[in-house]
């Protein structure tokens, strides 16, 4: 049991004891000039996962995908993207700023583009637009509820961009959910892009980091990439070796907090005022909408309530929008947890019915 139920981000994972052994036993040298052993072992191993040729340790999912758009990409260049994707909304648009590329954003059904999207996405030889430098794939979709992707449809995107010479890169922060969600290895999702990055720091619940994955010519230029925007960071091995141990122990886990993410969202569904889509929960991301008479505001409003209501019983959500809650578990979120959410929703929303519910 813990104190405060933290719903909020998988981000807030503390790591385990076994990692903090590992990090205050870990072998380490200077990283930036390629001299640290423990790093070197876990972009080994990372690469090794995903079916790839290299690995390059990043500080963050963030700093991973810009320092892989940059590499793929030239100034002047687009990037034909999911309108709901991390790089898109949530990067301090640091592919323009750093790569002075501009994005494309495409509105899909479920945070995934279509081939025939990409198609349509991909520009002509005209001087008139941008040539198209980079097509990404979110998997698993943060803002569409951690849906996943298949291997298939991944390879079915990569076709179309890669006949006309476009390369893919794979936003795989939570990939490993994806993996463990269908029942498939990550180097099949991995295989038909030509980079990949993954967290450790999220629900693999290391302290810090991501791995970015390639071709040994494209980390060598991740590599320069990273280092002209600081990501340089000497004795990195104190927190590689945490990766490591998320990499070798946590991974099968993150079905735990997928059945605690389906038993918190089925609870939910049937709160008053509370829309909960079920089909999308597929990993351990919950999406809630709020839906009160009176329109926007005081769907609005009534979020904020909850959240509210919420935090004063100990009980942390993450308001994504005016009406709408994301809740995430996590290796620090068990099933009494849930219930102890449920229960501070119920005590909430109960109010609701008594006024009439939607």
């Amino acid at each position: 049991m813990h104190d405060v139920v933290d719903l909020r981000s998988d981000t807030l994972t503390l790591p385990t004891p076994e990692m903090r052994e590992a990090m205050a036993r870990a072998e380490v040298g200077d990283d930036v000039w390629e001299e640290d052993p423990t790093v070197k072992r876990l972009e080994a191993v990372a690469a090794e996962r995903l079916g790839k040729a290299a690995g390059l340790f990043v500080a963050s999912g963030t700093m991973g995908n810009l320092v892989s758009v940059v590499s793929h990409t030239r100034a002047g260049q687009e990037v034909v993207l999911d309108l709901d994707s991390h790089i898109f909304n949530y990067e301090v648009a640091g592919s323009a700023v750093i790569g002075s590329v501009q994005m494309r954003p495409v509105r899909t059904a479920r945070g995934f583009l279509a081939p025939e999207q990409v198609r349509e996405a991909l520009r002509p030889a005209n001087i008139h637009v941008p040539q198209t430098g980079l097509v990404c794939v979110e998997n698993t979709h943060n803002r569409h509820g951690g849906t996943c992707c298949t291997p298939e449809e991944i390879a079915a995107v990569a076709e179309v961009a890669h006949g006309a010479g476009v390369p893919v890169h794979l936003d795989g922060a939570r990939l490993f959910n994806a993996a463990v969600a269908l029942g498939r290895p990550a180097s099949e999702f991995a295989r038909h892009a030509d980079s990949v990055t993954f967290c450790v720091s999220k629900g693999l619940g290391a302290p810090v980091g991501s791995v970015v994955c390639g071709g040994p010519e494209f980390v060598a230029r991740a590599r320069r990439v990273r280092k002209m925007v600081g990501g340089g960071m000497r004795q990195a091995g104190i927190i590689a070796a945490a990766g490591l141990v998320a990499l070798e122990r946590m991974v099968d886990r993150l079905a735990e907090d997928h059945a605690n993410a389906r038993r918190l969202a089925e609870g939910l569904a049937r709160l008053p005022g509370l829309r909960v889509d079920l089909a999308r929960v597929q990993t351990n991301i919950v999406i809630v909408a709020v839906e009160r008479p009176g329109g926007p505001a005081a769907a609005a409003a009534a979020a904020g309530e909850l959240v509210a209501g919420c935090a004063a019983r100990k009980v942390a959500l993450h308001a994504i929008g005016p009406a709408s809650i994301r809740c995430v578990t996590h290796k620090d979120v068990d099933a009494e947890d849930i219930e102890r959410a449920l229960e501070a929703l119920r005590e909430l929303t109960s109010r609701w019915q008594d006024k009439g519910a939607t």
